[in-house]
């Protein structure tokens, strides 16, 4: 899922830019409103993270133009301001959610994965989007969410790649690398640790116990495996 981030600060920027990545979005940056809508033209991005106050073109500028060509993108403001009024006037330009800064990591991928979840209701229907069980544990990619029982577990966009990857290839042990490209992108410089971190904060959160799991087994040497 693609994100266009606009945002003229540029340690912000690259801060969310960050926190995105890590869940699992393309993300395209733009420094000021006419970029922007540029890139919101040729990138047609699933949604957009709008800072406000920017150069050339404000966030409301932009936004009303977005509308205008594609009324249905969600849109999430971004602002320094956080007077009511600024919220109010921001939702009734057409905004699906406002954050106001400075921000933390755990709002920003609340809100994120909520719009995401918007994304989903309101338009596509393909095979990567449907429901699949490992074990006991039913996976929801729509939603960004699993369950086993009454317990609802919430996911990123790649927690649902890993696991449906590993799904897929049932019995097979998956090497790294192509874990990486499956779920990180053929561009992104593989490394074990990265990948081992994620594999043991996802195990933490589906794995009835984490240090026996019965979901993601490690292959030493190769990788992971889902074995049924």
């Amino acid at each position: 899922m693609k994100v266009l981030l606009a945002e003229d600060d540029q340690l912000i920027r690259d801060g969310l830019t960050e926190i995105l990545s890590r869940e699992g979005y393309s993300v395209v940056q733009a420094g000021d409103g006419e970029a922007a809508l540029t890139l919101f033209h040729s990138e047609s991005p699933d949604f957009v993270c709008l800072d406000i106050m920017m150069p050339k073109m404000s966030g409301y500028e932009a936004c009303k133009k977005m509308r205008a060509s594609r009324p249905g993108v969600p849109i999430i403001f971004i602002s320094a301001k956080s007077e009511e009024i600024d919220k109010v006037a921001g939702l009734e330009m057409g905004a699906d959610d406002y954050i106001v800064k400075p921000f933390g990591v755990k709002e920003v991928v609340a809100r994120i994965r909520a719009v995401t979840r918007r994304c989903y209701a309101e338009g596509r229907n393909s095979t990567e989007e449907r429901s699949f069980a490992m074990g006991d544990l039913a996976v929801f990619p729509r939603e960004l969410r699993a369950r086993r029982g009454d317990t609802t577990i919430d996911l990123s966009l790649r927690d649902i790649r890993i696991l449906r990857l590993l799904c897929e290839h049932r019995g097979k042990a998956l090497a790294r690398h192509t874990i990486f490209d499956h779920c990180w992108g053929e561009m992104y410089l593989p490394n074990s640790r990265t990948l081992d971190q994620h594999i043991s904060q996802l195990r933490k959160r589906i794995e009835l116990s984490p240090k026996s799991p019965k979901i993601i087994h490690t292959v030493h040497g190769v990788g992971y495996r889902f074995d049924g």
